[in-house]
C-alpha cells in the first residue's frame, strides 16, 4: 500500500496566539509523530507557563470591552468567523487527519460542524435576557439577570481538537468571555489554525487566545487567579488533579470526561442497521471517542444472528491510510496506546472472552503505523476490566440479557454515564429504558447524529458534569446575579 504523503507545508508555525498576535513558544520544542507512518511531521515548539501568563492578561484586558460589545456585533463576528471556517474546512480536515489519525473521510465534516456551532451560538449573543423575579417582603422589583465569568480557560484534548474547541469556544464567546485554549501538544494543528481564523475573522485582540502544551501547561492554566472558570475535556484521572488544583482559588469547573457507554440491542431491533450502528463504536474517531457505544449488550434470542453479522461486517472495513478518502479505520495515536490496547485484549481472551474479529496489529505495508482491526470480543462478563474500563480503542465487547430489567442493570453498571444507545422498534420500550439509564445523553435507533449544536451533551457519574451544547451549554458560561430594588416611599417608612 502506497500512503498518501501528508502535506506539511500547510501545518501551522505559532503554537502561542495571544493578544491576537500568533509567536513562538517559550517552553521546549517536541518531535510531532503521524500515527499513520510512526515517522515525524515536524518539531513542535510549546508554550511555557510564562506564556500562559501573556494569554490570560491579554483575555483579561480584552474581557470588559467584549462583555459591552453590543450582542449583535458580537454575533456578527462569530458568523463571519463561521463563514472562515466553511471556506477552510478542507485544510482544517486534513491538518485535523495529520495531528491524529483520524479518517478525512471523517474529518470532512468538522469544518460544517464548526460553523454551525459558532452560528448557533452567535445567534445566541443577542439573545440573552434576565427575567423579573415576584416579591412578597414588600413593595419592590427584583430581577435576575445573566453575565459572563469573564475569562475561561479550555483545555482539549487530542481525540478531537477541532471538534472540542468549537464546543467549547462558541458558547464562552457568544455569552460575552474571553478564552485561553491550550491545544494539545501531541495534536496541535487544528487549534492553532483555528486561532489564526479568529485574527483573520477581526475578533478584538485577545478575546481568543491559544497556548500549547503538555500537562504543565493546563496545571498553569488551572491554578491561575486570574482564569475565572475551567472548562476540561479529557480524562477522569487528569480531573481530579484539576478539581484538586481549582479548589485553592475556588475556581468552578465544568467536566467532560470519558465514557463506557451502552448499546443495548432488543430482538425486536433491526438488526442490519443495529450491527452497522454498533461498528460505529469501534469506528469513530478510531475507536477513541469519550461517547462511542463500545458495549453491545444484546438480547439472547438473537445473540449468535447478531454476532455472525457484526463479525462478517468488521472483516470488510477498510483499514489503512486516514489520507485516502476511501478508508474507514485510520490508526490509533502512537504506540504507547496500541501496546495497551492490545493488552486489555489479550487479558479479555484469557479471561473467557471469545475474539470475533481483529486481535492483532497489521503487520506488512501497515506495520510502521499503529493500527489495529475493528476487534471484537464475545461473551464478556459485566465486570471484566475490557466491559468496565475505556478501552480507547477500536475494541468492541458483546454481552447477553434476557430481560429489559437485567439489561438496564448491565448498562448501569460502570463508574461512567456519558451516553446509551438502544436499538428497538417498540416506542413504549425505548422510552421506558432511556429513562432508566444513568447517561447524560441516549439514541434511540441512532449512533451519534444527536450530537448537534442545538441539544445539551454531557455525563453524570464519572463522566464528568456541566453541559455544552444548547441553551444548557451557553448557561454553564454564565453566571447569575439578582438585584432588589426597594420601592417603598422612604418617608412612609419614618
Amino acid at each position: 500500500m502506497t500512503y498518501q504523503a501528508p502535506d506539511l507545508t500547510i501545518l501551522p508555525r505559532h503554537p502561542v496566539i495571544a493578544g491576537g498576535k500568533a509567536g513562538e513558544g517559550g517552553g521546549e520544542t517536541v518531535p510531532h509523530i503521524y500515527p499513520a507512518t510512526g515517522q515525524v511531521t515536524r518539531e513542535v515548539r510549546l508554550a511555557s507557563v510564562a506564556d500562559v501568563d501573556t494569554a490570560v492578561a491579554a483575555a483579561r484586558k480584552a474581557f470588559p470591552a467584549w462583555r459591552a460589545l453590543p450582542g449583535d456585533q458580537r454575533r456578527n463576528l462569530m458568523f463571519k468567523l463561521a463563514a472562515l471556517i466553511e471556506q477552510n474546512s478542507q485544510q482544517l480536515a486534513l491538518l485535523s487527519t495529520i495531528e491524529n489519525g483520524s479518517v478525512v473521510a471523517a474529518t470532512a465534516y468538522l469544518g460544517w460542524d464548526g460553523a454551525q456551532k459558532f452560528r448557533y451560538f452567535g445567534g445566541w449573543a443577542d439573545k440573552i435576557e434576565g427575567r423579573t423575579v415576584s416579591t412578597w417582603t414588600g413593595p419592590a422589583h427584583d430581577y435576575v439577570s445573566y453575565e459572563p465569568y469573564g475569562v475561561v480557560g479550555a483545555i482539549i484534548p487530542w481525540n478531537g481538537p477541532m471538534f472540542a474547541a468549537t464546543m467549547v469556544a462558541a458558547p464562552v464567546l457568544a455569552a460575552g468571555n474571553c478564552i485561553v485554549v491550550k491545544a494539545p501538544d501531541i495534536a496541535p494543528w487544528s487549534i492553532m489554525r483555528l486561532g489564526e481564523l479568529f485574527i483573520e475573522a477581526g475578533f478584538p485582540e485577545g478575546v481568543f487566545n491559544i497556548v500549547t502544551g503538555g500537562a504543565d501547561i493546563g496545571a498553569a492554566m488551572v491554578a491561575h487567579p486570574d482564569i475565572d472558570k475551567i472548562q476540561f475535556v479529557g480524562s477522569g484521572p487528569t480531573a481530579k488533579k484539576v478539581l484538586r488544583s481549582a479548589a485553592e482559588t475556588l475556581k468552578p469547573c465544568g467536566l467532560e470526561l470519558g465514557g463506557k457507554s451502552a448499546v443495548i440491542v432488543f430482538a425486536d431491533a433491526d438488526l442490519q442497521d443495529a450491527a452497522k450502528r454498533g461498528l460505529s463504536g469501534a469506528i469513530s474517531a478510531n475507536g477513541q471517542g469519550c461517547v462511542n457505544g463500545t458495549r453491545l449488550l444484546v438480547e439472547r434470542p438473537i445473540y449468535d444472528q447478531y454476532l455472525q453479522m457484526l463479525g462478517a461486517m468488521a472483516g470488510h472495513i477498510p483499514v489503512g491510510d486516514p489520507l485516502d478518502k476511501g478508508t474507514v479505520l485510520g490508526p490509533v495515536i502512537s504506540q504507547a496506546a496500541l501496546t495497551r490496547i492490545q493488552g486489555v485484549v489479550d487479558t479479555a481472551v484469557r479471561q473467557g472472552g471469545r475474539l470475533i474479529a481483529g486481535g492483532e496489529r497489521l503487520g506488512g505495508e501497515r506495520a510502521e503505523g499503529f493500527f489495529l482491526p475493528v476487534t471484537i470480543v464475545a461473551d464478556v462478563g459485566n465486570d471484566a476490566e475490557i466491559a468496565q474500563h475505556e478501552v480507547f480503542g477500536p475494541v468492541l465487547t458483546v454481552t447477553p440479557f434476557d430481560s429489559e430489567d437485567e439489561v438496564v442493570a448491565l448498562a448501569n453498571g460502570t463508574e461512567y454515564g456519558l451516553g446509551g444507545y438502544i436499538h428497538t422498534q417498540n416506542l413504549r420500550r425505548a422510552h421506558s429504558v432511556a429513562s432508566r439509564l444513568d447517561a447524560g445523553m441516549i439514541h434511540v435507533n441512532g449512533a451519534g447524529e444527536g450530537m448537534t449544536p442545538c441539544a445539551p451533551f454531557g455525563g453524570v457519574k464519572q463522566s464528568g458534569y456541566g453541559r455544552l451544547g444548547g441553551e444548557d451549554g451557553l448557561k454553564e458560561f454564565l453566571r447569575v446575579k439578582n438585584v432588589w430594588v426597594n420601592l417603598a416611599n422612604p418617608a412612609a417608612a419614618r
